[in-house]
């Protein structure tokens, strides 16, 4: 199974810390948006890739990048990516 699949099959499990709440809003500059909900959209999207190196999977759409724990489901950090055009 690729790995997008296998991450997706798992969306419910996929969470975050309060620290990383407020680092995924602080580096996404979101205010009133749900932090966890907002990643999962991205991963939804059907242009959104996912691969996983090690024990981290790194989703990217545009210039944002989610890197989520394969092993916990728990969203490590989102940032957006430098120097990168937007689609």
């Amino acid at each position: 199974m690729e790995d997008k699949s296998i991450l997706l099959l798992n969306l419910e499990k996929i969470h975050t810390t309060e620290m990383g709440v407020a680092r995924i809003k602080r580096n996404l500059k979101l205010e009133q948006e749900d932090a966890v909900e907002y990643c999962k959209r991205i991963l939804m999207d059907e242009k959104c890739t996912i691969t996983r190196k090690g024990k981290n999977w790194y989703c990217e759409l545009k210039n944002i990048i989610i890197t989520i724990n394969a092993y916990s489901y728990t969203i490590i950090t989102a940032h957006l990516q430098k120097n990168k055009e937007k689609d």
